[in-house]
């Protein structure tokens, strides 16, 4: 590589690193390695072509994104012919994965879904909202998912488009008020309540959920008077083993430590490899089923007590232990090891 070969690289590399330090991140909020890396790729491509002859791309592309920087925050872009892809439904046929219904929703009303858990890919999510390779539009008629991710993420150039045309929209407030506000319905915000610290205890078998001291989007539903919908995805931990982390380990806490920093969950995953099944970072192929609980009706309150918020909030605990309850044995194995709903506070570890 000549000199100017160097330099130019050189260049991309601290400019993207930069970039991300000019981007503040929350920590707790949903974000993984993958997405991470593939962000960083699209900052660096965005760089490196103003050295290359197609320098022109990102000069008007940047021109396109100042003028098109308020879509996230304003319902988003989708685009029906990416998230109907056919290769999202070999993705779906890897695990595979199935949306289940088992209550009708309104199609004249919004909705504030609460997934769980978390994961370490959030695969069931993606796969069941993000995209049509689960059947969501047959399932549930007239409603439009808009699945929340990290606000960081739709300021990386050319990436920002491909998280837009699946629906996503940032992970803030203006963002969730602009979809729940939409007149006539029809909108599901979906909201992984754990975000990425619950990806430190996601590992097979594992049922520790994020959820306690998340109330905020149990707020934002009794603010507009949205119905909460909880929703348990049964697999969603089987699909890597993760180096063991206990709570108080070195391990865990430069965990933690980065995650405050960075805003990223950094859980030490492995799997399986392309031609051998001992390891690797793919994931293994074990069944997801995400299942969609009934609606929990919600009185709307422009301004409601902490009291109020907490009511609701364990109700929707009652109401997602009951759905873990009624489904845990159809769609897990070792049914005899799952908790149940008088354990579920201890088991599944809500804090």
């Amino acid at each position: 590589m000549g000199v100017r070969g160097a330099t130019a690289l050189e260049a991309m590399i601290f400019l993207s690193k930069f970039f991300h330090l000019l981007t503040p991140a929350k920590p707790g909020l949903p974000i993984d390695c993958p997405v991470f890396i593939s962000a960083q790729c699209c900052i660096v491509l965005f760089i490196g072509l103003f050295f290359t002859r197609f320098w022109l791309v990102s000069v008007l592309y940047a021109t396109w994104w100042l003028l098109d920087w308020d879509t996230p925050s304003k319902g988003g872009r989708r685009i029906h012919c990416i998230r109907n892809n056919v290769i999202w439904r070999h993705m779906r046929n890897y695990f595979p994965v199935t949306l289940v219904k088992t209550a009708e929703l309104d199609p004249s009303k919004n909705y504030v879904v609460g997934f769980h858990p978390h994961g370490v890919l959030v695969a069931g999510a993606f796969l069941n909202f993000c995209t049509e390779a689960t059947g969501f539009s047959q399932l549930f008629p007239g409603l439009t998912p808009h699945m929340m991710m990290l606000t960081l993420w739709f300021r990386v150039p050319f990436f920002r488009d491909y998280l837009l045309s699946g629906g996503l929209v940032p992970s803030d407030k203006d963002s969730a008020s602009y979809v729940l506000r939409r007149w006539g319905g029809g909108n599901m915000l979906v909201i992984a309540v754990g975000g990425a610290q619950e990806a430190l205890d996601a590992r097979p078998g594992a049922f520790t959920l994020l959820l306690k001291n998340r109330k905020g989007f149990v707020r934002l539903a009794m603010e507009h008077g949205a119905p909460l919908v909880p929703v348990f995805s049964f697999g969603e931990n089987e699909l890597f083993d993760q180096v063991d982390n206990p709570k108080g380990s070195w391990l865990r806490r430069t965990q933690h430590r980065l995650q405050q920093i960075m805003g990223i969950s950094l859980p030490l995953f492995h799997a399986r490899g392309v031609f051998q099944y001992s390891f690797g970072l793919l994931p293994y192929r074990r069944p997801i089923f995400t299942v969609v609980g009934k609606p929990i009706k919600v009185e709307k309150k422009h301004n409601p007590s902490q009291e109020e918020v907490d009511r609701l909030h364990q109700t929707y605990i009652e109401e997602l232990c009951k759905l873990f309850e009624a489904h845990k044995t159809k769609y897990n194995a070792q049914s005899d090891t799952w908790p149940n709903c008088s354990q579920a506070l201890g088991t599944y570890q809500l804090y």
